[in-house]
């Protein structure tokens, strides 16, 4: 069975947990054993979301979807030119 793909959110938490861990003393590999993820997982996500704070997190969501609609506009615009672009030729 696949497991679910943690939310940003949950990412930076656990990020976060692992920093308190080896504040505590422990070190980074038990800390990243202890929050469930492999050492691979830890280092994509730290270099991703790392040193990022709530307040950015919903930022950069809100920046992929505005970039997301703006590439959607962008396409359809082309769409439409070339669609009058081949009515224009056939005249």
């Amino acid at each position: 069975m696949a497991t679910k793909r943690p939310k940003p959110e949950e990412i930076v938490v656990k990020l976060r947990q692992v920093e308190v861990l080896m504040g505590q003393g422990m070190p980074r590999i038990e800390a990243i054993r202890q929050i469930g993820v492999t050492e691979q997982t830890y280092y994509r996500w730290k270099k991703k979301y790392g040193g990022m704070g709530t307040e950015q997190l919903k930022e950069l969501k809100r920046l992929q979807k505005e970039n997301e609609r703006l590439r959607r506009a962008v396409s359809d615009l082309t769409l439409d030119k070339l669609i009058l672009s081949e009515a224009a030729k056939g005249v």
